[in-house]
């Protein structure tokens, strides 16, 4: 059954609370978007005349963020930003399963949009390392 995003959360993991901490007023989540590389093995003497492949490399691409600027958000993800260390990320979906998408990640990205009739926004952009784990909660 299809549902819609209203009520996603989006976690971060709290090492010293040893917890999760939701990033307040998310407006938009895409991703991840993920790919994998192909390779091509086509020889001279492959039958038929067309192209082979095998699989290469996975990418778990990366988790485009919008949400509306908070300090406790911004300077959360900066610390992020600063590190080279991968911090534990979770998006929460508001199905009947409360499926979780759970992945690490590296800011790479992190601009703020100051219009000057809207609302200050944080677009972070986070690339994935490693897998993209898909958990059910209930």
């Amino acid at each position: 059954m299809a549902i819609t995003g209203v009520g996603t959360v989006f976690n971060r993991w709290n090492a010293t609370s040893s917890g999760w901490e939701a990033i307040a007023e998310v407006n938009r989540i895409t991703g991840p978007n993920m790919s994998r590389d192909s390779i091509d093995t086509t020889a001279l003497d492959t039958e038929g005349g067309y192209r082979t492949f095998i699989n290469g490399f996975r990418n778990a691409g990366e988790i485009q963020l919008e949400a509306n600027f908070t300090r406790d958000g911004f300077e959360a993800f900066q610390a992020d930003f600063e590190s080279d260390v991968p911090q534990d990320y979770q998006i929460v979906l508001p199905d009947t399963d409360e499926t979780t998408l759970e992945f690490s990640g590296l800011v790479q990205e992190l601009p703020l949009t100051i219009p000057p009739d809207d609302k200050v926004t944080m677009n972070v952009v986070i690339k994935i390392s490693g897998p993209v784990t898909l958990v059910s909660g209930s």
